[in-house]
């Protein structure tokens, strides 16, 4: 106690901790802020389910029926969501080598736009644009003749029809996540040539060949369709040891006219996040994928950390690093808290 009594006070002109002595001094001046409007909410849509299919490896993350998407999306739209990317759980039946049933209009993609954009038109419709869904070996596209590798040309052809497609149901926004050479270009040219110029492409430009994608494969079911215990998309998704070439890729899907970037993963490649952000004056988006999200809930389930605090801090993080939007499987508990706050 004497050493309290008779320490010495510092000539410090400069004081930080001025600025933080209190809840409502640190709110004031706090830089980054997060609202609902930032977040999109994916979902993952099943057809021939009368409830939802838990996904067991992300907590709280199901598998939904069409009615039950809409059900989601009238959750999210009141809470201040005004945007969902939708991804398809397919029975292995209609997959194939070449993604054929990613050409079907009345598929279950397109007849969960029309649903949506019939019940809650002001929701925004993100339709994800590649065929790992619907190939019966798992890749984002059509192998070549000798089946070692995606045939980027070949792949184009179909993905610009099902872009199509996907727009004419009533998609908003489509999103090739395939990180086919030249694939926006030849979008936006087929979305314009059929009077659909008015639908917005938001890219996927810089898709890491990352490990974080394995329960996203688990939940639509990609995964189990190659049959492998871990699927290597190295010939067309990005190095992770490549900024550089990340920021160029990015840049070529600007110049061939994609309205939206997105960097995938977000949390691993904050810095490709912000090195996008001072090369394009684009809107920018960032994905907490799958495995972010799946590490977080294992953590807190040991006791190792904080759910909620973890949560927020590593989505403020994605937005601190310059994303506009955040596509998250947080996004509905934390646009909650966001308007009990409020």
């Amino acid at each position: 106690m004497s050493q309290l009594k008779n320490h010495p006070v510092y000539d410090l002109p400069l004081r930080m901790r001025r600025l933080r002595r209190n809840p409502p001094l640190r709110s004031m001046l706090q830089e980054t802020r997060l609202r609902p409007e930032n977040l999109i909410a994916p979902l993952f849509v099943k057809d021939l389910i009368k409830s939802p299919e838990p996904v067991k490896s992300m907590p709280g993350v199901h598998r939904l029926p069409i009615s039950g998407i809409v059900e989601e999306c009238r959750k999210l739209y009141d809470v201040g969501i005004v945007g969902v990317a939708l991804f398809p759980c397919n029975p292995s039946e209609i997959k194939d080598p070449y993604g054929s049933g990613a050409l079907d209009p009345s598929g279950l993609v397109p007849r969960t736009i029309e649903v949506i954009k019939r019940e809650i038109p002001e929701m925004i419709v993100i339709a994800d644009v590649a065929l790992d869904p619907f190939t019966s070996h798992g890749h984002d596209g059509v192998l070549n003749r000798s089946k070692d590798n995606v045939d980027n040309d070949a792949t184009l052809n179909v993905l610009t029809q099902m872009a199509r497609i996907l727009a004419e149901a009533g998609a908003d926004w489509v999103a090739p996540s395939d990180m086919m050479d030249g694939r926006i270009g030849a979008i936006r040219e087929t979305l314009d040539g059929a009077g659909l110029s008015q639908v917005a492409i938001l890219a996927y430009s810089a898709k890491f060949n990352s490990a974080y994608y394995g329960p996203f494969r688990d939940a639509v079911g990609s995964q189990s369709s190659s049959g492998q215990p871990y699927l290597d998309k190295g010939t067309y998704q990005l190095n992770p040891g490549n900024p550089r070439e990340a920021v160029r890729d990015a840049l070529l899907d600007e110049e061939e006219g994609a309205d939206i970037l997105m960097v995938k993963p977000a949390g691993p490649y904050l810095d490709i996040i912000s090195q996008l952000r001072q090369a394009t004056k684009l809107p920018l988006a960032a994905y907490q994928v799958s495995g972010e999200y799946a590490q977080i809930h294992a953590a807190a389930n040991l006791g190792l950390l904080d759910l909620e605090r973890v949560r927020d801090e590593s989505i403020l993080a994605i937005r601190r690093s310059g994303a506009d939007l955040i596509l998250t499987y947080f996004a509905l508990e934390m646009a909650r808290e966001m308007g009990r706050a409020s």
